[in-house]
């Protein structure tokens, strides 16, 4: 089972339109410092997967019937805008599964194309697609939003954005299910004060010492803990790695 990181990213993506922090600068000048909106493929025995859909140059990426289905962690217009180009295709149908929300994203009920949300994930709920096992797992956010457990071929993985902390029944959940790798939402350095919707450096830390995975990464990542890695990463503990965009497979875990 392979998880590539396709965006990494939070709303603004790096740069930044209009800053010129030693982060973004460092961005525009080196296309490998770029981040995307965060988003991921997982991959394993023939089932592909998108995690989120934020990019907006996903049928570029992704030729028609190349992938099998959607795992849409919230419908927030960064993790979702994909789908506006998705829906209007022809010839099949993509399956999306994410969480129960009644105002989706746009007019994306109303005017649906080829995309199918009958059959959002209730919170705990696993579904198997072949040898690929998902359990979604409740999130919190400023929109009802889930995590994944993503389990096959021997490995387990949770992708965890985007969140503020973890809700007490999925930190218990996870703690129970031993993670080869933790991919977690961490958007900001240290804050005086806690965040309201994203993980800072601090809470996602926290998360980590909870869980304890064999390997944790940091996603959903902006720009100014872009800027405060460039002279703190030394700061970070042993086994966590800040993500970097990667496609065709650059940045698998």
């Amino acid at each position: 089972m392979h998880l590539t990181l396709l965006g990494t990213g939070d709303a603004r993506q790096v740069p930044v339109y209009g800053c010129d922090c030693p982060a973004c600068a460092a961005a525009r000048s080196d296309q490998r410092l770029r981040r995307l909106p965060c988003s991921a493929l997982i991959e394993c025995a023939g089932q592909r997967w998108l995690i989120d859909t934020g990019l907006t140059d996903i049928t570029e990426r992704f030729p028609p019937r190349s992938f099998d289905g959607i795992l849409q962690t919230h419908y927030h217009a960064d993790h979702a805008q994909g789908l506006l180009h998705l829906r209007w295709g022809q010839g099949w149908v993509i399956p999306v599964h994410g969480p129960v929300d009644p105002e989706g994203f746009s007019d994306l009920y109303k005017h649906p194309g080829i995309l199918d949300f009958s059959r959002p994930f209730a919170a705990f709920e696993t579904r198997q697609f072949g040898a690929l096992s998902v359990t979604a797992v409740p999130l919190m956010h400023s929109k009802p939003t889930l995590g994944y457990l993503l389990e096959g071929e021997g490995r387990r993985i949770a992708y965890l954005t985007d969140t503020v902390g973890l809700p007490e029944s999925t930190r218990d959940f996870l703690q129970c299910q031993p993670l080869d790798v933790l991919v977690l939402d961490c958007s900001m350095p240290p804050q005086a004060q806690t965040p309201r919707n994203h993980n800072d450096l601090n809470l996602a830390l926290a998360c980590i010492a909870d869980l304890q995975p064999h390997q944790a990464v940091l996603t959903h990542i902006g720009h100014t803990l872009d800027a405060w890695l460039l002279d703190e990463a030394h700061q970070l503990p042993a086994r966590v790695i800040v993500a970097h965009d990667g496609i065709d497979r650059k940045s698998v875990v």
